[in-house]
């Protein structure tokens, strides 16, 4: 039985539910990651007693699981674009804006399948989007290689903007505190390419790059979408 099958228990002392149980969750993971959030600090934001949360989440995975679900719902779009394109390009966008406003989010996606009812419509969507193009293994296939370019974009990014707060240094203080020693490395002549990405390329913002990626990913994943036969 999954945490969305469980029945809730009735109504006690200090009202509980699912919904005021992960709005405390999400609060939590907010202000302090994930290793902010455990059964019992949201039962104390709720003020109760940590065995009443049982009633309703049995581990912490399964708060987890309601995490990413209320999250997805911001992700989900009021309206599904008619181009498969623009309908998986503003999903990997808006999964992003999410993870921004809610950088725990990172640390969770690509876990397993999310069977909450958002989790469930994000996927939805996304294959929606793609029905009639391909056989089904080919949409999935899609599917999975868009998510997987944008997880792992996410997840850099977050961990950049992570290690700037440790750190003190933004990516241009890092840049300009590592310069001498990369200037020295690269006068070696050992990393010719690396020397020409360095001294020629151009530096662009994270969401520049982000973009640029996902229209390369979508332009590949177009070449393989061929009609099923009829």
């Amino acid at each position: 039985m999954t945490v969305w099958d469980r029945p809730e228990p009735p109504t006690r002392p200090v009202p509980l539910d699912r919904e005021r149980i992960v709005a405390a969750a999400v609060a939590l993971a907010d202000e302090g990651g994930l290793e902010a959030v455990s059964l019992r600090k949201v039962a104390a934001r709720l003020n109760a007693g940590p065995m009443r949360l049982y009633g309703y989440i049995a581990t912490k995975e399964e708060l987890f699981d309601l995490l990413v679900d209320e999250v997805q719902a911001e992700i989900l779009p009021e309206e599904q674009p008619g181009d498969w394109r623009e309908a998986l390009r503003v999903l990997a966008h808006r999964t992003r804006q999410a993870a921004l406003r809610h950088e725990w989010l990172a640390d969770l996606l690509g876990r397993r399948p999310a069977l909450g009812p958002n989790g469930l419509a994000v996927a939805e969507a996304a294959l929606a989007a793609l029905d009639g193009l391909a056989d089904i293994d080919t949409n999935m296939r899609a599917v999975e290689t868009v998510s997987a370019y944008y997880i792992g974009a996410i997840r850099r990014e977050i961990t950049n903007l992570r290690a700037e707060r440790a750190t003190g240094l933004s990516k241009h203080d890092f840049q300009r505190a590592s310069g001498p020693h990369l200037t020295k490395m690269l006068a070696t002549g050992r990393f010719p390419a690396l020397a020409k990405a360095v001294y020629d390329g151009t530096d662009v913002d994270a969401e520049t790059s982000f973009a640029t990626g996902l229209d390369w990913v979508l332009d590949a994943v177009a070449t393989k979408l061929t009609p099923p036969p009829a």
